[in-house]
């Protein structure tokens, strides 16, 4: 059975049309930015310790005073449970991961416990994390629990460019929701219909192929 690679199940639970857009164009690669914003996640130290003019020039989305400020508190958070250094210096770093049913790149490999952190270029939501990176999070601590035969409960998701770090429970809901995304995504054979929630539209690529009608600035303010 082919493995489902951890991007395509990360795209189907955002919106299982976008995946089926992007394999048609083949475009499923990330812009290079990304590569500068998980850099952050590897350097943590040294940016709590950089001064603002230092910091402001890295590629963080919110001011130095308030991202060193959610840095130290994530900081202060971790090293209560011992893990501050181990996210900071992981086991292992971009592992090629390859589980029962998905494969892809866990970007850091925690240890003691056994931990996969995945690191989003993105925005974090108010609290936890997005379920995109719920369901990528599952899939990537199931296929670290293939690979080592042991049990991986826990998983950590970092938003580098704005200096938060979200740890959380595989729990029976998160597992369930990747179980769903994978039947989408094997199932995947023509246009899904289109997701309820239009909102996730306004920045999709693939808006004016899907056909959807997004609402302009105009008509939100009642000018059309």
């Amino acid at each position: 059975m082919t493995h489902v690679s951890f991007s395509d199940l990360r795209t189907a639970a955002y919106c299982p049309r976008k995946l089926y857009y992007a394999r048609q164009d083949d475009d499923r690669g990330g812009p290079p930015a990304v590569d500068a914003i998980r850099d952050l996640a590897f350097r943590y130290d040294d940016l709590l310790e950089s001064a603002d003019p230092t910091l402001a020039a890295e590629p963080i989305a919110v001011g130095p005073a308030t991202y060193r400020e959610r840095l130290e508190t994530a900081r202060d958070r971790l090293e209560e449970r011992d893990r501050w250094a181990t996210l900071c210096e992981p086991e292992t770093r971009d592992l090629l991961a390859m589980g029962r049913h998905c494969r892809g790149v866990v970007h850091k490999v925690l240890a003691d416990p056994l931990e996969p952190s995945l690191l989003s270029p993105g925005r974090p939501p108010a609290r936890g994390v997005w379920e995109p990176h719920s369901v990528h999070a599952v899939a990537a601590a199931k296929a670290l629990a293939w690979e080592r035969e042991t049990a991986v409960e826990t998983a950590v998701v970092e938003y580098p460019a704005y200096g938060v770090i979200r740890r959380i429970d595989l729990t029976t809901r998160r597992k369930a929701s990747y179980r769903r995304t994978l039947r989408t995504v094997r199932s995947l054979d023509g246009p899904p219909p289109r997701v309820r929630n239009r909102s996730k539209c306004e920045s999709c690529a693939y808006a004016e192929t899907c056909g959807v009608r997004t609402r302009t600035l105009r008509s939100l303010l009642g000018f059309g």
